[in-house]
């Protein structure tokens, strides 16, 4: 039975463990690293999982190690663990803009890693998650980082390292976009004569039933949009003046910075 051990024990590791334990992983099985006595004691009343505050005890039981902090103290906490890694678990980084260059430095170039890149949907189950391994990591533990992130979601493996700044791009920067698209919508249902929560709820379920529709169906996103797009018709008014103001272009543009901010953050971080 292998044992997960969690560096940090914030929302993100604490949805991690959520999921497994729901789907079948039992709580003796996970042990949570984490300084601060009141996130500990959350995790123990609210999993059931072990607790400890030293990284190094905790780390060194571990056959999966899951690096849960954040970026900017990463490289003091993997560094401090290294030499109690000598058993050579598999490693995940589940923080942005950490590079596997980077952790490597830290850790050497002889134990499995794994780059991870969730996203917030992850707290409610829905998680869209870009996995990137090196050449050391087996198929059994590939298995069991698949098992970790599809328990919050769906992962998704991509074949080059710099991909996970395109899946940035996508799905870990990408509920904002949608959050900003409500945001429009709602406001201007507001502006055009409608109460707000009569607005907020017209919105939020338009969003969820159209994503739906979306998985549910074998059609493309562009065959979707134009089955309910009839000609001379309302959505046909709003979607020419979409295009009309270039809205993929503005997509484009946006993402492409996004991209290329993940590219800074993980050159910062391998300096």
């Amino acid at each position: 039975m292998s044992k997960i051990v969690f560096i940090g024990g914030g929302n993100m590791a604490s949805c991690l463990i959520g999921g497994m334990i729901a789907n079948g992983t039992p709580s003796q099985q996970i042990l949570v690293s984490e300084p601060g006595e009141e996130a500990r004691q959350k995790l123990s009343d609210l999993h059931g999982v072990d607790t400890t505050a030293d990284n190094q005890a905790a780390a060194g039981q571990a056959d999966l190690l899951v690096l849960a902090v954040k970026p900017q103290i990463m490289g003091a906490v993997v560094k401090d663990l290294a030499p109690a890694l000598s058993h050579k678990p598999a490693v995940i980084s589940i923080a942005a803009g950490i590079p596997l260059s980077a952790l490597e430095n830290w850790l050497g170039t002889d134990i499995a890693l794994v780059r991870a890149m969730p996203n917030t949907p992850a707290l409610v189950m829905s998680g869209a998650t870009g996995l990137f391994a090196n050449s050391l990591l087996t198929e059994q533990q590939k298995q069991i980082v698949e098992q970790l992130f599809q328990a919050v979601g769906i992962a998704c493996w991509v074949e080059r390292e710099e991909l996970i700044d395109a899946v940035i791009a996508v799905s870990g920067s990408g509920p904002a976009y949608f959050f900003l698209v409500l945001e429009a919508m709602q406001k201007i249902g507001q502006e055009l004569g409608l109460p707000q929560d009569t607005a907020e709820q017209l919105s939020l379920h338009t969003a969820l039933g159209a994503s739906k529709m979306a998985i549910d169906s074998q059609a493309s996103a562009a065959q979707l949009r134009q089955q309910v797009t009839s000609p001379g018709g309302t959505t046909q008014a709003a979607i020419g003046r979409f295009e009309q103001q270039g809205l993929e272009d503005i997509f484009r543009q946006a993402m492409t910075s996004a991209v290329a901010r993940a590219d800074e953050m993980s050159k910062d971080f391998s300096s």
